[in-house]
């Protein structure tokens, strides 16, 4: 009798909905195909980040991870999408420099707040851009291009794949950090930027790896340095910004995972554990080494401190650069 009533209380928790319903949706998640929402067109850095770190996640959830495309204003377009889905794990969203740290102090009016309206899941990688230069430049060192830069204020251009890019935020850093006069050049997108220097038409680029370490290997440009707070492994010999002569000198491109706000944190936990395994999987780290990304993941409070302190170090740089949006 005694046996009974306790099946019977069980039975009525259960059916009363009493039974943590955040541990129950966590041992059925997933169910589905999970959507991880990129806010760049295919072929890009964030692209090529999301469909590896996906197809290792779908062996490992045992569920399709669904790239979904959707480029259009620096990605806020897809940041406000996604804000406003289900925070059930269904919808993730590849986070980047562009969208959750510059945004928020490029425009004064945004649909959405990088820290309130999403849930932090982990940092994803850290991508270097290279400080690269057209041949006819006479500097081999960024000394040299620092003293040229003084010499002729006002005449050393840097082309960029578009106004307030990660490209054009750190071209705009060394402009800050080392007094020089260099002019921006902004472009529609990647491919054109590096083409006019690599026609001459402007002098030096910050440029992603995957897009300008081949023409540097057929020596249409030359690499002065990265500008990651470490050498990257893939270029053990291209020194960094910083100790090749701008103390201090860091402006690195970065991904990350978010979700709507409001995510079980069961689920969040889950994501957080299996997002590490893959992006530390070897075979995928050395897929994403090779396009000069570097994994490092985090738990999602240190996404959130480091969400927060790149908000503000761009913010100080848009502010006293005036860069104002397209």
């Amino acid at each position: 009798m005694k046996s009974e009533l306790n099946r019977r209380q069980a039975l009525s928790l259960t059916l009363g909905g009493l039974s943590l319903p955040s541990w129950a949706q966590s041992t059925r998640y997933p169910n589905k195909p999970i959507r991880l929402i990129v806010p760049t067109p295919p072929g890009g850095g964030a692209d090529a980040f999301a469909r590896v770190v996906g197809q290792r996640m779908s062996e490992i959830l045992g569920q399709p991870v669904v790239i979904e495309n959707r480029p259009g204003v620096a990605g806020n377009l897809a940041a406000e999408q996604v804000m406003r889905m289900p925070p059930d794990g269904y919808s993730l969203f590849v986070g980047a420099i562009a969208t959750l740290a510059i945004s928020p102090v490029l425009y004064e009016s945004l649909a959405f707040n990088p820290i309130k309206d999403f849930t932090h899941i982990t940092q994803g990688v850290v991508l270097s851009n290279l400080l690269v230069a057209h041949p006819s430049v006479p500097a081999n060192s960024v000394k040299e291009l620092i003293a040229l830069a003084k010499a002729k204020p006002g005449t050393i251009n840097f082309s960029s794949s578009g106004n307030a890019t990660a490209g054009h935020l750190a071209g705009e850093l060394f402009g800050a950090m080392t007094e020089t006069n260099i002019v921006h050049v902004p472009y529609k997108g990647g491919g054109p930027a590096l083409a006019d220097l690599v026609a001459g038409h402007v002098q030096i680029s910050f440029a992603s790896p995957p897009s300008a370490l081949p023409l540097v290997k057929a020596g249409k440009l030359k690499v002065l340095g990265v500008t990651t707070d470490k050498r990257q492994l893939s270029m053990p010999d291209v020194p960094t910004i910083d100790e090749a002569g701008v103390p201090g000198y860091f402006a690195n491109n970065w991904y990350c995972f978010v979700g709507p706000a409001g995510m079980p944190k069961d689920i969040v936990a889950l994501l957080n554990r299996e997002f590490r395994n893959a992006m530390l999987d070897p075979k995928v780290m050395s897929t994403l080494s090779g396009q000069g990304m570097v994994p490092e993941p985090s738990s999602p409070e240190q996404l959130t401190k480091f969400i927060s302190q790149e908000i503000e170090k761009w913010g100080k740089i848009v502010r006293a650069r005036n860069i104002k949006p397209d």
